[in-house]
């Protein structure tokens, strides 16, 4: 009797499974970092290892924090919406360029255009790893208290802005566009 009951046991508990996850949209990673305080780093600046910048130092202004690399496709699709974000000034976009060589990153810069008010260098990828980065693009905004507000995790678009980034913006700056 038990010989039966098990395989059928175990196919109904896979099914839950499998129906729980339909419907779920995969880009929709959680972060236990919402509503926490950032990771503290102090990195150097692409292509000016002799200068650094740290979390202290962006400290007591919202900012956003958009993780690319040179060698990712969906970052340069990405690119034209956050160049056009960064234009109107809302909030300072600073650059995480992750797991990448330098070189390759200024030429990609040079190539696209930089949108970023700084950039910073992660090319081993630790600070991206604090932050809970799986991989590139993703965008975090920090308010000025130094807390993760929001964390996006694929291409950066139009509707995305509008739908789920303004309406955190306007609650952290009392009125932004």
């Amino acid at each position: 009797m038990w010989r039966y009951f098990l395989p059928l046991a175990f196919l109904l508990a896979l099914g839950m499974l499998l129906y729980a996850g339909i419907g779920r949209d995969p880009s929709k990673l959680p972060s236990p970092l919402i509503g926490k305080p950032a990771p503290a780093f102090e990195l150097p600046v692409l292509g000016d290892d002799a200068r650094r910048v740290s979390s202290d130092q962006l400290a007591g202004r919202a900012y956003l924090l958009n993780v690319f690399a040179s060698w990712c496709a969906t970052c340069q699709a990405e690119h034209p919406v956050l160049k056009a974000f960064a234009a109107e000034g809302v909030v300072p976009v600073i650059g995480l360029n992750w797991k990448d060589r330098p070189e390759d990153a200024l030429r990609w810069l040079g190539r696209h255009g930089n949108p970023y008010e700084v950039v910073l260098a992660d090319p081993s990828g630790a600070v991206g790893i604090d932050f809970g980065v799986y991989g590139t693009p993703e965008t975090f905004l920090v308010d000025a208290t130094g807390t993760i507000r929001y964390k996006h995790v694929g291409n950066l678009t139009p509707e995305v802005i509008e739908r789920e980034l303004r309406p955190i913006l306007r609650d952290i700056a009392g009125g932004v566009r």
